[in-house]
């Protein structure tokens, strides 16, 4: 079976990728199964950094990457934290501590300005080949406090349109069909087939 490497160390997205992938050939794995393999410092676009982490994960291990950013868009933040949510209020704060000052931010905003977007670039990178990219996005609104206990990230104060809980609280299937995530390698799948076939 072929060996992927998605180029991450978190747990819960290579746990999700997995999920998104488990009916093509392939085993996919994360950046723990590897020593020294140190990722780019992400900027403020999403390709870039998709692409950078996919090619340097490719380059140091040999084997096809795949590798994604993603961020949350809040309309009433004009679009922040975008690709800086994985370190939004800095390097230090944890997922909760993230949610917590985000929260903070929207303090007394308005529903009709809690509108907010889960966007993702995921980026296909061969050894000495072409990497192919695709995005995927996920629209709805910031909820007023955490709920659930599912996903990881800003899953618990975000609730997708169309339904009336949060994205954490949705069962993985679920969640699985309409993420961001799932879209943008749902939109990869073909060319992730072609790499494993």
């Amino acid at each position: 079976m072929k060996r992927i490497v998605l180029a991450t160390s978190n747990a819960g997205k290579l746990r999700e990728v997995r999920a998104l992938l488990s009916d093509l050939p392939c085993e996919l794995v994360g950046l723990l199964d590897f020593h020294g393999v140190d990722l780019p410092e992400e900027g403020d676009d999403y390709v870039e950094n998709a692409v950078a982490k996919a090619e340097t994960a490719a380059r140091a291990t040999g084997l096809p990457a795949l590798a994604d950013d993603s961020g949350i868009e809040v309309a009433a933040l004009s679009g922040r934290p975008g690709p800086h949510s994985a370190r939004y209020g800095g390097g230090s704060l944890d997922s909760p501590a993230r949610n917590a000052r985000l929260l903070a931010e929207l303090e007394g905003v308005p529903e009709a300005r809690r509108a907010a977007r889960f966007y993702c670039v995921a980026a296909l990178a061969r050894p000495g080949g072409r990497t192919r990219i695709a995005t995927g996005e996920c629209r709805g609104r910031i909820l007023h406090a955490p709920q659930g206990a599912g996903g990881f990230g800003y899953d618990p104060i975000f609730q997708p349109e169309g339904h009336a809980v949060a994205m954490a609280e949705l069962p993985e299937a679920d969640k699985n069909r309409l993420s961001h995530r799932a879209r943008a390698f749902h939109a990869l799948r073909d060319a992730i087939a072609a790499v494993v076939a």
